[in-house]
């Protein structure tokens, strides 16, 4: 794999990164990338959540299923787009509730890196995906990657909110033991926030004020939405 994994995220990932499987996918993204098809996020972005989140800093994790598959939208964060990028359907639903939560007046912007600079992992289970097909690079290896990811986080002494919108990001939580059986992490589950499903539940769920109550209360400090 040619993405270089940020110095705090080596140790957990390490042993995933140099297995036989992460050889094949590394080697499977090149083929599909000589082959002329077109792989989102660009090489460079695809590690850029744990680039931005050191391990160390994490305090909510939000997890995805695989990056936007149209041009220039995805840069290595969930549901976040670049700036001047039109928001996508999931992530205005995201800023409606966030305006309904905590009265925060949604950005111009659909870029998040402010939200991961201040510890909210936002995380893909698969970081790349073949363009304008969603969940093409699903179970080619990423998973086991991201999965480590999320195992070290719930592995550490310090307490995070898990943030699972949707059927996917919750199986993807139930298989990692060291969360599922966790009492010292808040995890806040609610339907996913597209347009599909966000009237089942994520509208009226209150992530976010739920999230930076449990922070404030674990002494951790609150996030600036």
């Amino acid at each position: 794999m040619s993405e270089s994994v940020p110095e705090s995220w080596r140790k957990p990932l390490e042993p995933v990164l140099t297995n036989r499987e992460a050889r094949q996918l590394g080697g499977w993204l090149r083929a599909e990338e000589d082959a002329g098809k077109q792989v989102f996020p660009p090489r460079g972005q695809r590690l850029r959540a744990l680039e931005l989140t050191p391990l160390d800093s994490v305090k909510v994790v939000i997890l995805g299923q695989d990056p936007y598959h149209g041009p220039g939208q995805a840069h290595g964060l969930s549901f976040s787009v670049p700036e001047g990028v039109k928001q996508p359907p999931s992530l205005v639903n995201i800023f409606k509730e966030l305006r309904s939560d905590l009265g925060v007046t949604p950005p111009a912007d659909g870029n998040l890196e402010r939200w991961a600079k201040q510890g909210v992992l936002l995380l893909n289970n698969s970081l790349t995906v073949e363009s304008g097909k969603a969940g093409s690079h699903a179970g080619r290896g990423w998973e086991a990657v991201t999965d480590a990811a999320v195992a070290a986080v719930a592995q550490r002494a310090e307490p995070c909110v898990f943030i699972l919108w949707g059927s996917h990001a919750q199986s993807k939580a139930a298989r990692i033991p060291e969360l599922a059986s966790s009492d010292r992490h808040l995890i806040i589950r609610s339907p996913h926030p597209s347009p599909l499903s966000a009237h089942r539940g994520f509208f009226g769920s209150r992530p976010f004020s739920r999230a930076n109550a449990f922070l404030e209360e674990q002494g951790c400090g609150a996030i600036d939405w």
